[in-house]
C-alpha cells in the first residue's frame, strides 16, 4: 500500500501527458486518494504515446502506452466529459468533496465551464487549486501551447547542455519532471497553509518558470559574474576533475573536484608529482588551468580498463561511476538492494515493472503500489460514492457519452 502520510487527502486531478500527473502520482504515493479525471472514451493523450505498450494476455499488445504508465500508479480513473454541462455538475460535485484540484488546460479554459479557481471556492473555501501551464497565467506568452523541448530550449537549459558547438535538450523530459516536483511540494505547502488557516488558495505554477529556476548556480554564476555559461558537454562547472573520461576501454564518470579528492586521486593513479604544480595544487588553480590539466588526466585514465580504475578509485575513497546503459542500470547490486524497480498486479498485463518512488520513510513507508488505472475504471464507484449517482442514471450519462 502506499505511505499513509497523506491519508485522508482527496486529489481531483484534471491533467493529462506528464508534469502535473506525474505531481499528483507523488501525493498518490504518499497517501492521497487521487481521483483521475479522463475524457470518456479516449482518455488521457498520453494514454497513446507508445510504442512500447503494456503486454496483456499471452503477450498481446494493449492500448496502454509505457509512457502513460510512468505517472499514473496509484489512482483511480473516472471518465467525465467536462464539456457537458452534465459532466460539469459531476466535477463540481466531486471538487467540493476535494482537498486538492490538480489541472494543466491552457489559461482560462476552464473558466469556460465554471470549473477554474474562483468558480469553484465558491463551493469549496478550502479547496487547493493547482494550475500547471507553460508560461503562466498572465504574461505575453500566456496563451500559448509548449511542450518540454521548447521550455528546455527558452529557459537557457539548452544553452548550457550539450557540446561547444551543439546545445542540447536533456534526453528526459526534465522540465516535466522538475515541474511536477516544484508541484507536489507546492500543494504540500498549500495544504499546510489551510490546515492553519481554514483556507485554500490558487497556484499558478509555469513550466518556464520552473525551468529557468532549475539553472540554479549556473544562473548565479551569470548573475553575479556577467559571463555566459559555455556548453562543455560532459564537463561540470565545479572542480576539477568533474566529467566523463574513456578508459581503455569504457567510459566512467570522476568527480575529484576538491582539494583532497584531488590529491587522493594522484595517489591512486602514482601521479603525486600534479600536486607540486602551481597550476594544479588548488581547486582554484585547476579550475583557472581548466584546459591543460584536462588533456593530462584523459591520458592517465587511458592507461587502464573501467573496471580496474573504478576498483582503485574506490580504494582511494575517489567519487567515481560507470555510464550504464539501462540493462547495466537495473542489474546494478545498490539498484537492486535499494528496490528501485517494483512489480505489482495488474488486471491486463498480469505483473507490471514500475519504477519505486525514491522516498523512504522510517515511520510511513511506501510499502506498495496499484498499477494505473484502466480508463474509467472506477467511474462508477467513484461517483456513487462521492457524487450521488446511481446504477441507472450512470448508465443514462453513459448513452449520452457525459461518462
Amino acid at each position: 500500500m502506499p505511505s499513509t502520510v497523506l491519508a485522508g487527502i482527496r486529489v481531483l486531478d484534471l491533467s493529462r501527458i506528464l508534469a502535473a500527473p506525474l505531481a499528483t502520482q507523488m501525493l498518490a504515493d504518499l497517501g492521497a486518494e487521487v481521483i483521475k479525471i479522463e475524457r470518456p472514451g479516449t482518455g488521457d493523450d498520453s494514454r497513446t504515446y507508445g510504442p512500447p505498450f503494456a503486454d496483456g494476455p499471452e503477450g498481446a499488445r494493449t492500448d496502454t502506452a509505457a509512457f502513460y504508465l510512468s505517472c499514473n500508479r496509484n489512482k483511480q480513473s473516472v471518465t467525465v466529459n467536462h464539456a457537458t454541462t452534465e459532466g460539469q455538475e459531476l466535477i463540481r460535485a466531486l471538487a467540493a468533496r476535494s482537498d486538492v484540484l490538480v489541472e494543466n488546460f491552457r489559461a482560462g479554459t476552464l473558466a469556460k465551464y465554471g470549473l477554474d479557481h474562483e468558480s469553484l471556492r465558491e463551493l469549496n473555501p478550502r479547496l487547493v487549486y493547482l494550475s500547471v501551464t507553460g508560461f503562466g497565467q498572465s504574461g505575453p506568452y500566456a496563451q500559448r501551447p509548449g511542450y518540454d523541448g521548447i521550455f528546455q530550449a527558452m529557459s537557457g537549459m539548452m544553452s548550457v547542455s550539450g557540446h561547444p558547438d551543439e546545445p542540447m535538450k536533456v534526453g528526459v523530459s526534465m522540465v516535466d519532471i522538475l515541474t511536477g516536483l516544484y508541484a507536489s511540494t507546492a500543494v504540500l505547502a498549500a495544504l499546510r497553509h489551510r490546515d492553519a488557516t481554514g483556507e485554500g488558495q490558487f497556484i499558478d505554477l509555469s513550466l518556464l518558470d520552473c525551468g529557468l529556476a532549475s539553472l540554479s548556480h549556473f544562473a548565479m554564476n551569470y548573475l553575479i559574474s556577467g559571463e555566459v555559461p559555455q556548453r562543455r558537454g560532459n564537463g561540470g562547472y565545479g572542480g576539477i576533475p568533474s566529467q566523463a573520461f574513456m578508459c581503455s576501454d569504457k567510459p566512467l564518470f570522476l568527480v575529484a573536484g576538491n582539494d583532497k579528492q584531488f590529491a587522493a586521486f594522484c595517489a591512486a593513479a602514482g601521479r603525486t608529482e600534479l600536486l607540486q604544480d602551481p597550476r594544479f595544487a588548488t581547486t582554484s588553480a585547476r579550475i583557472t588551468h581548466r584546459e591543460e590539466i584536462l588533456p593530462v588526466l584523459a591520458a592517465i585514465l587511458r592507461t587502464r580498463t573501467r573496471d580496474e580504475w573504478l576498483a582503485v578509485l574506490d580504494a582511494y575513497d575517489v567519487p567515481a561511476g560507470p555510464f550504464n546503459e539501462m540493462p547495466e542500470v537495473f542489474a546494478d547490486p545498490q539498484i537492486q538492494h535499494r528496490e528501485m524497480l517494483v512489480e505489482v498486479e495488474d488486471p491486463v498485463s498480469g505483473r507490471l515493472p514500475l519504477l519505486a518512488n525514491p522516498i523512504r520513510f522510517a515511520a510511513t513507508p511506501v510499502e506498495g503500489y496499484a498499477a494505473p488505472p484502466a480508463l474509467g475504471e472506477h467511474t462508477a464507484e467513484v461517483l456513487g460514492r462521492l457524487a450521488g449517482v446511481t446504477e441507472d442514471q450512470l448508465s443514462e450519462l453513459r448513452g449520452r457519452g457525459v461518462v
